[in-house]
């Protein structure tokens, strides 16, 4: 370890504002998204010369397979201000006690030791980092650090807008800030908390700022949102953004399931179908994604692919848990707890020996993982639904997510520019949407989407047999296979009965859940593309339309929900149109039951069904 003080003198050469490299020249720093011609020619003489001239690489951080350990994550709290669906129980996780968790001094005296030992990129994380108070002031700490060249942080992005100009400031220099939807109704729905336009007002403020890339981080999860890659690719032809989408992992309570993961190949094909032309971009050793660009496009995507192909051979990091713990590799259950050794006064010898052993028991790849992998079934095919979502009698609430929808709409390509610049554009997003129901709101069907007049043709034919048993009563799924495809529409109904207290919370949108309405319509759609997993016997569908409308009636304190649902093929969709008006109703008393249990579900039935075999029907 007496190389050391050799190594950290080059290292200043990368922390210097104006200083000099081995040839005499002045080396400027350049502010975040101004990169020169003459900075990245600097950069490139200033590694080569740290590669020939730098010692080797501290011995305490390289594991038993040469893996040497440069990254450092230190989690700054264990609480956060949202409860994503796929990161933890809606009730929140046991939080650690204060006395128990890092203070400010010991996670710097932790910093200093890993720098010292040749960590160069340090990663604040959380929970959620940025709700801790004295954030700003850890960021300056460690900006002080000789040898460290990055700090980051993984964000939100709810506080971000607020708190970027400081943090730029004490020296971040790297964002990753956390989005799996660009539509409001479905952020609430995933994260379960309101807060969209603050992330987009985040992400806004970091390009302002002159961040490039700005880092947003999908995590994408079949049946929920992996029908918005393309939308998220799109924002980056315009956008300084490196799109990540990461494959869905499990995290204790998140209830994760293998068929919820949509893998990089299959996300990859989708992305080339519209972007043949998409090319591969090369990558460091150590680096955890898989970078690819739209060519004349300003940003860039990235794969994330923690599941289907591990980069367990090149890891280079290490994590500090709030409460003190190493982790030497994000799946293991092994940690070993620095805060106790530093509280008990171990030397730094000391603790650099527990930092070592640690490391140095460090697995080649994590074995659950690997076993994870080998006993979960394929992943089933993409079904997604690219009609906007639409809420009705709701007042103005109504008018900002048909401006969504009418952006949404069809929204491919170039068109989604058309979004990039409604919240990224010039100026911070404007929120629209209220709570506030007008008095002179037309409480009657607000959508501008038009439905094709049916033709009534007599009373369909009716079978004295049951089509689902076989010769022996035994169930059967029917076959199909013979069929001819024809257009199947749908459209089905529930009523909600919420009582005047209830009724009252959810027009004026004041329920603690958050907003009732768009939930459960979030809901509908949602349960339409999963029909055939809920109801045993129902073929798979491919859905081409599915909407959801849900109208305020005041005058008996209720919901109306209507659910229609479209499809080309052999099979009818009345099955998909019932059980989104069902699942959407049972959403509204999910939402509600807190503030009362006497609500009613009810008049849940079939308003019309159009093509197959056995004629149209419409219910008088």
């Amino acid at each position: 370890m007496a190389a050391r003080p050799v190594s950290r003198m080059l290292q200043r050469v990368l922390r210097s504002s104006v200083r000099s490299c081995s040839s005499g020249a002045p080396v400027t720093q350049h502010r975040p998204g101004e990169p020169s011609q003459t900075a990245v020619e600097e950069l490139s003489r200033r590694r080569q010369f740290l590669r020939e001239h730098a010692a080797p690489f501290s011995a305490f951080l390289t594991d038993s397979f040469g893996r040497q350990h440069s990254y450092l994550r230190i989690s700054l709290t264990e609480k956060c201000n949202l409860r994503c669906q796929y990161c933890m129980p809606e009730e929140g996780v046991p939080l650690t006690p204060k006395a128990d968790l890092l203070t400010t001094e010991e996670i710097l005296t932790l910093a200093q030791l890993f720098v010292k030992e040749g960590v160069d990129k340090i990663r604040l994380t959380g929970g959620e980092p940025l709700i801790r108070p004295d954030v700003v002031d850890i960021v300056a700490q460690l900006h002080r650090l000789e040898g460290l060249r990055t700090i980051g942080i993984t964000t939100n992005g709810i506080n971000l807008a607020r708190l970027l100009p400081q943090l730029q400031k004490a020296g971040l220099s790297a964002i990753n800030i956390s989005l799996d939807t660009l539509v409001p109704a479905k952020f609430e729905f995933i994260v379960r908390r309101k807060g969209f336009h603050k992330v987009m007002e985040g992400i806004h403020k970091a390009i302002e700022l002159g961040y490039s890339p700005v880092k947003v981080n999908c995590v994408v999860m079949r049946g929920l949102n992996e029908d918005e890659l393309l939308d998220f690719v799109a924002l980056t032809e315009g956008l300084p953004l490196d799109v990540r989408f990461i494959e869905y992992m499990p995290f204790d309570g998140n209830k994760w399931n293998f068929k919820k993961m949509v893998s990089y190949k299959e996300m990859l094909d989708t992305l080339r179908q519209q972007w043949p032309e998409l090319e591969k971009l090369p990558e460091e050793e150590s680096s955890t994604a898989k970078a690819f660009k739209v060519p004349g496009f300003r940003g860039q995507v990235s794969f994330i692919t923690s599941m289907s192909e591990h980069f367990c051979g090149t890891c280079n990091r290490l994590r500090i848990t709030a409460d003190g713990n190493l982790k030497v590799c994000l799946f293991g259950n092994s940690e070993v707890s620095l805060r106790d050794h530093l509280r008990a006064g171990a030397s730094e010898e000391e603790l650099l020996q527990i930092i070592g052993a640690a490391v140095g028991r460090k697995k080649r790849q994590h074995a659950e993982l690997l076993l994870m992998l080998q006993d979960s079934p394929p992943a089933i095919p993409s079904i997604s639904s690219q009609d906007p979502f639409r809420v009705q009698g709701i007042g103005h609430r109504v008018s900002f997510f048909n401006q969504m929808a009418t952006l949404w709409k069809g929204c491919r390509g170039p068109r989604t520019s058309l979004l990039a610049q409604r919240w990224l554009g010039s100026g911070p997003p404007q929120r629209h949407c209220s709570s506030r129901l007008d008095s002179d709101t037309n409480p009657k069907c607000l959508s501008a989407v038009s439905r094709a007049p049916a033709t009534p043709s007599g009373p369909p034919p009716t079978s004295d047999q049951l089509t689902h048993v076989d010769a022996e009563g035994r169930a059967a799924m029917v076959d199909v296979g013979g069929k001819l495809d024809t257009e199947r529409l749908a459209v089905a109904s529930a009523v909600v009965l919420l009582g005047p207290v209830a009724f009252k919370l959810v027009q004026k949108n004041q329920l603690k859940k958050g907003d009732a309405l768009v939930v459960a319509q979030l809901a509908g759609v949602q349960a339409a593309k999963q029909t055939s997993q809920l109801i045993p016997l129902c073929h798979h569908v491919a859905l081409s339309h599915v909407e959801v409308q849900l109208e305020l009636d005041s005058t008996r304190h209720a919901v109306g929900i209507q659910a229609s649902c479209r499809a080309r093929g052999p099979t009818g969709v009345e099955m998909e149109a019932l059980t989104a008006a069902a699942v959407a109703a049972l959403t509204l008393y999910d939402m509600c039951k807190a503030v009362s249990r006497d609500i009613v579900l009810g008049e849940i039935k079939l308003i019309s069904k159009t093509g197959g075999q056995r004629g149209d029907f419409h219910r008088t």
